[in-house]
């Protein structure tokens, strides 16, 4: 039995080396085995449920009676339900069991140079109250933090007294991140954002479990989880606002990349010479079409006289126009707006063709945002990738907007929060195995390598027995 636990915690210290190398949230650790099946029984009922106790056992094989022992603790602690009897055709009903969504709950927070959303959810999740303020970002660093920290507080403060516990706060990030240490790098749509200790912000201040991640990969977690329902293994996600980005899944993963830089669509370069971006180069896509590059564009056309009901959805001032109100006349049928959707669908359409080469996705989801200018914006760029892509991979690429809309990153937080959360623990070694033993028990030693040498051709028991 030594040998086999050894094994065990082996294969378990390799896997949280694996962990930190990828950057991945560090591994829970357990010193008893039943607490680690309790958290086995939570995680594969939120993951299959609503499930019975017999369904638990064949699928983690954990015997019977430690299902049953365990399951009464969990309901006595209000972290699992009962929730009505199974509809086998013969033999006895059994009951099922589901999370209790009302065991805790969870924030969001999506920011960017527009605006802050602020959400509670409970571990559905599902979005229960959110608050949206205009981005304050005359304040620098200083003033945007307090206000992300502020509206954090104040949607905490709405949560009835039947939420249950702050289980986490989860941070959808507009540009470079680094989640291990839950720093905001940059972002080429706040300039002044550099660096942004935001985990050392909000874990003292609210004493909760903390998650900073990508906005368009959070966004991508949460398309593929509660509308694709987790069927799409290959899949981008075009992120459209002030910034363009792409969340990729391949191979049923998130792609992250070598140092989480991975689906910076918004900087791919496709004009020589072109616009300049704000983050240093020329002609990216992001400097093209952006929505702040679509309202620069219909600013100037109608400084310069062009007609356009652009400007009467801008209360007839031009400085109110924004790259939505020119969606919006597009849907109008306004010729301006017409010919600026010509050159969005256009050069969103060549990008897109080119990750569809690099990726071969099965499906690509556009923004809900560009749903403003109508179906004829999807059909425009579905047209331009099938035209520019490789044709075998576009025979079978379906096209459509998101149905998640302002939601999308703060529901792909809280589902990054509640992996973490119900994540499985390792078993922790004891102590005996893992410091240096007392000089009189030198020997031994040499038992334990012994056993490591020899424990490739063992297989390990099972952890309950």
């Amino acid at each position: 039995m030594l040998l086999s636990l050894w094994t065990v915690f082996v294969c378990s210290a390799k896997l949280a080396k694996v962990s930190a190398i990828h950057g991945w949230t560090a591994m829970k650790h357990s010193s008893k085995t039943r607490e680690r099946d309790k958290f086995v029984i939570m995680a594969v009922v939120r993951q299959f449920g609503p499930l019975s106790r017999v369904n638990i056992h064949e699928l983690t094989g954990i015997r019977p009676t430690t299902i049953s022992f365990l399951v009464r603790e969990l309901l006595d602690e209000g972290k699992l339900l009962e929730t009505g009897l199974s509809n086998n055709p013969t033999g006895r009903k059994q009951i099922l069991l589901r999370i209790n969504p009302q065991q805790g709950f969870l924030v969001g927070i999506d920011y960017d140079a527009e605006s802050v959303i602020v959400s509670t959810m409970d571990l559905t999740p599902s979005v229960k109250n959110t608050i949206q303020k205009a981005a304050k970002l005359d304040g620098g660093i200083k003033g945007l933090t307090q206000q992300l920290v502020s509206l954090t507080r104040k949607a905490i403060g709405q949560q009835d007294r039947e939420s249950g516990p702050l289980l986490g706060i989860g941070i959808a990030d507009p540009g470079l991140i680094d989640s291990h240490e839950g720093v905001s790098l940059l972002s080429s749509q706040i300039e002044f954002w550099r660096d942004v200790p935001l985990k050392k912000i909000f874990e003292p201040e609210f004493g909760a479990p903390f998650l900073l991640e990508n906005g368009t990969r959070a966004r991508v977690v949460a398309e593929r989880a509660l509308q694709s329902h987790e069927t799409a293994q290959e899949m981008v996600y075009l992120e459209y606002g002030t910034g363009i980005g792409l969340g990729v899944i391949s191979g049923g993963r998130l792609l992250r990349g070598h140092s989480e830089g991975a689906g910076e669509f918004g900087h791919t370069h496709l004009i020589e010479n072109g616009p300049p971006c704000k983050c240093g180069s020329f002609g990216c896509l992001e400097a093209i079409v952006a929505a702040p590059a679509l309202a620069a564009r219909a600013k100037k056309a109608i400084t310069e006289g062009s007609g356009s009901q652009i400007l009467e959805l801008s209360d007839g001032d031009p400085e109110q126009i924004t790259g939505w109100t020119v969606l919006k006349a597009a849907k109008l049928g306004d010729k301006l707006a017409a010919t600026l959707m010509e050159d969005l669908g256009k050069y969103l359409g060549m990008a897109l063709a080119n990750a569809v080469n690099l990726f071969n996705p099965s499906l690509v989801v556009l923004d809900q945002r560009l749903q403003l200018a109508g179906q004829g914006i999807l059909d425009q760029i579905q047209r331009a990738v099938r035209r520019l892509a490789l044709r075998h991979l576009t025979e079978n690429l379906s096209f459509r907007f998101s149905a998640l809309g302002g939601q999308a990153g703060v529901l792909g937080v809280g589902l990054l929060l509640l992996d973490r959360h119900f994540e499985i623990p390792s078993l922790k070694a004891p102590k005996f195995l893992i410091q240096s033993p007392p000089s009189h028990f030198s020997k031994r030693s040499f038992i334990q390598q012994d056993l490591l040498s020899s424990s490739g051709d063992t297989q390990s028991t099972r952890l309950d027995s």
